[in-house]
């Protein structure tokens, strides 16, 4: 039976062709994935196509105001529990924000965009979203430039085993999905699939989920039984500090820059995975981040409710 080391081999050794057959396998992963959580699998499936699909829609419709609305932002957390790991307390955070904070807040941090680190420090302001739920809101809004940070993604990268839910380790996560993007993209030349990193995410989730589940039909051909996630949006390559976007050589090579956050995470070299290969980012001292995956469910100013919440730490499911 597959374990988690051989989803950790295909994270690090497998090629496009391969990448690309287990990617085809997500809408059966994501079905064996229902009917082990729910007795109603029909749910999941409803919420995850909104999810993969609707939802980035709807926000890039939005234009240059791209923002979530109060009901969307409950309703991904909702997806987010029901694929992976229940908190009840979170259900309750999200629900406290008021329509505007989640209007105001999602807005300024899609207009962050491509600086991941300080759209990841106006997510904070809103309950409930801690590191995880806000690298999902961002992969919403730019799958080419934010990966969701699922817990079996996680554990399937060698160098990220024990990590907290931390800006810092989320921006650790997003530079190892850049640099298989990068691995993948250079194989192909320009020719077939470009792979972004949410589309590399969901092909590490589908293998982890199959080697557990079903670990038969990662030797199968692929079965074309839904649609795959939608991957669209405009392309821009992605920074990290001080509003600069990373410089691109005619080589491919790239050049990141830093910013500080709320959480003071180490900076990550980030690229346009469609378009550019990233080099290893030079490491400076930091402020290690001291927040855990629930450190930024503090009180928003436009939340609205004055009793003091209990922290919930919060985990990728």
């Amino acid at each position: 039976m597959a374990t988690a080391k051989d989803t950790s081999t295909f994270f690090l050794e497998a090629d496009a062709k391969q990448f690309d057959s287990v990617l085809k396998l997500y809408p059966q992963a994501i079905k064996l994935k229902a009917k082990q959580k729910t007795k109603k699998p029909e749910e999941l499936l409803k919420l995850d196509n909104w999810y993969q699909n609707e939802l980035p829609k709807k926000i890039k419709s939005r234009g240059k105001d791209a923002h979530m609305v109060h009901e969307e932002l409950v309703k991904l957390m909702k997806w987010k529990q029901a694929r992976g790991k229940f908190y009840p307390q979170l259900s309750y955070l999200i629900k406290v924000n008021t329509p505007r904070a989640v209007v105001q807040e999602t807005k300024k941090a899609f207009k962050k965009l491509p600086n991941i680190e300080s759209a990841m420090t106006a997510l904070n302001n809103l309950k409930g979203v801690g590191i995880a739920t806000a690298s999902a809101l961002l992969t919403a809004a730019r799958p080419e430039i934010a990966p969701f940070m699922a817990d079996e993604c996680v554990q399937a990268i060698p160098e990220m085993e024990g990590s907290d839910y931390t800006a810092k380790e989320y921006l650790n996560f997003v530079q190892h999905i850049l640099n298989v993007c990068d691995r993948l993209n250079k194989e192909q030349n320009g020719c077939g699939k470009k792979w972004s990193p949410h589309s590399v995410e969901l092909a590490l989730w589908t293998h982890h989920v199959l080697s557990e589940l079903q670990p038969e039909l990662l030797g199968k051909p692929p079965r074309h039984e839904s649609p795959l996630p939608s991957d669209e949006s405009n392309l821009e390559p992605p920074t990290n500090g001080n509003g600069k976007l990373v410089s691109v050589t005619e080589d491919g090579d790239v050049a990141s820059c830093t910013e500080d956050s709320l959480d003071k995470p180490s900076p990550a070299s980030a690229s346009d995975c469609d378009s550019a290969r990233s080099t290893p980012r030079h490491k400076r001292p930091l402020e290690e981040a001291s927040s855990a995956e629930d450190s930024s469910l503090g009180e928003s100013s436009e939340a609205g409710d004055p009793r003091p919440l209990k922290r919930a730490r919060e985990a990728s499911h």
